[in-house]
């Protein structure tokens, strides 16, 4: 009886502890669902903030690229204009070189073209003083000779030409002093004569007249080129007689520059 009842007590005491330690594992076991929930759902915010930063790292990694994209462009845009510009700056700089370069040509052409002009001056000086030379021999000593303006200028008086202030037919003196100042003028036969009728009365008719009529003998009696002579009168101030001008052919070297400025 005695075994029995210990037997019971035993069982019962099994089922007590049983009973007990039932809802102490489960008490257990819920601590630990608990803590493994909290610990997952740290894990979870964790990578909630991660993702979070990562989809920040990529908005801001979107918008620099955006950014870069947006600069790329722009300096694509600066480049071309800047390509075109530089077109633009090495046509007009074609431009101006050729046109540089025309100038300079031109430049160069009237420098030639002011050296033949220059040149032709320094041969008419040369002539001058060949052309006096040859006057005082052809002339005789008592020639009266003088350069002015680039001319010899041969002095004959009226009462030696005319024999008078008012004449207008040539004496013989005056044929004699026409006819070696035509064998100069044939000696140099590339200078133009202008034959000046000087008057210091104000009468230019008669000092036209008498210039006129030495023309006539050179060109007439002693045969000097029409093309080559040409007569005018004026006022001697205070002296008259008339003058006989040696120079270079102005019409044929106006022409002659003409030529050179066409060119």
């Amino acid at each position: 009886m005695k075994i029995v009842t210990l037997t019971i007590s035993r069982v019962s005491f099994s089922l007590l502890v049983f009973l007990l330690a039932g809802p102490l594992a489960m008490a257990q076991r819920k601590s630990d669902l608990i803590k493994e929930i909290d610990s997952l759902r740290s894990q979870v915010r964790e990578l909630e903030r991660s993702v979070s930063q990562a989809q920040a790292s990529d908005k801001a990694a979107q918008a620099k690229a955006a950014s870069y994209e947006a600069q790329v462009s722009e300096l694509k845009d600066a480049n071309a204009t800047l390509m075109a510009n530089l077109g633009s700056f090495a046509n007009v700089s074609n431009k101006k070189e050729d046109a540089l370069s025309r100038a300079l040509e031109s430049l160069n052409a009237k420098e030639r073209q002011l050296k033949g002009i220059e040149g032709s001056f320094s041969a008419n000086d040369s002539t001058i003083i060949v052309l006096l030379n040859d006057a005082k021999r052809t002339l005789g000593p008592d020639a009266k000779l003088k350069v002015a303006a680039g001319s010899l200028v041969i002095s004959g008086s009226l009462s030696s030409l005319f024999g008078s202030d008012s004449g207008t037919e040539l004496t013989a003196e005056g044929n004699t002093w026409a006819q070696r100042v035509a064998a100069l003028a044939k000696a140099h036969p590339n200078l133009g004569i202008t034959v000046e009728g000087l008057s210091m009365t104000g009468d230019m008719t008669v000092a036209a007249n008498q210039a006129t009529a030495v023309m006539n003998a050179l060109q007439g009696t002693y045969e000097v080129s029409e093309s080559r002579l040409q007569s005018r009168a004026r006022d001697g101030n205070f002296s008259e007689g008339v003058d006989i001008l040696l120079h270079p052919d102005y019409r044929r070297f106006y022409q002659m520059v003409k030529d050179e400025v066409k060119r």
